[in-house]
């Protein structure tokens, strides 16, 4: 049995960003403080705050998925949830797009499910213990979700080979 994690081909990009956008925060609530003269130990504090809270806001969970398990990462926490016995998949639409995997052992994983558009590998080796799950009847709820995913995957892959082949 294949034992290699495949991660977010993304996520690195997704940091920079946030490292870039907190930083530029913070220098210009700097700037501009120390160009009208008002900067000080307590005023400079307050902007490295806010800009680390930025940071911490933007900063996306790093995905993993290996056979049997899809983690995700945060600053201080790591959630895991076992792929090969879910219980539910579900999907939260609004402002962002959510997807919560829930497993027999009570745990659950939260993920942007763009993430997976993005990354085919992650979402192959999903699909594959999804389908186990179901196998084994712990999947009671969330083939719709799975579903609607796989067809928006395909979507996005035909359109990437229209494009890339000059069709579109």
């Amino acid at each position: 049995m294949e034992r290699r994690s495949t991660q977010d081909t993304h996520w690195a990009g997704e940091r920079r960003s946030a490292i870039g956008v907190a930083f530029l925060l913070f220098t210009a609530l700097f700037s501009m403080d120390a160009g009208l003269g008002e900067l000080d130990v307590p005023r400079g504090a307050v902007w490295t705050g806010l800009a680390g809270l930025l940071f911490v806001v933007l900063l996306p969970p790093r995905v993993s998925v290996r056979p049997g398990r899809l983690s995700t990462r945060r600053l201080l926490v790591e959630d895991t949830v076992r792929t090969d016995a879910l219980v539910s998949v579900r999907w939260y639409d609004g402002v962002t797009q959510r997807m919560v995997l829930r497993d027999t052992e009570g745990s659950r994983v939260e993920i942007d499910p763009t993430v997976l558009v993005r990354n085919p590998a992650m979402w192959h080796r999903l699909a594959v213990d999804a389908r186990t799950s179901i196998q084994r009847g712990t999947l009671l709820s969330g083939t719709t979700a799975l579903r609607e995913l796989s067809e928006r995957i395909d979507r996005e892959t035909a359109r990437t080979v229209f494009k890339v082949s000059g069709l579109e």
